[in-house]
């Protein structure tokens, strides 16, 4: 014979709404995870390229400077 308390609350289901629901959610967690790694993936990409970039300036600013001495030893005797 069945449980009193079977009989009387509500039996555990689960509807259609609710599960399409925690679908969506599950499905925009992954999209947001994703984001989340391309976003750092690029910050990564752009700290590299800054590094490149301030490594070049200084590669272009130390050559000009030694052309400057360059001419200047030439100029003195």
């Amino acid at each position: 014979m069945r449980d009193e308390r079977e009989r009387v609350g509500f039996e555990a289901f689960d509807c259609a709404p609710a599960l399409r629901l925690e679908a969506h959610e599950r499905v925009s967690s992954l999209h947001f995870d994703g984001l989340n790694r391309r976003l750092e993936k690029l910050e990564e990409m752009m700290e590299r390229l800054e590094k490149r970039l301030w490594l070049t300036v200084y590669g272009v600013v130390g050559v000009i400077l030694a052309q400057a001495f360059q001419s200047l030893l030439q100029a003195a005797p």
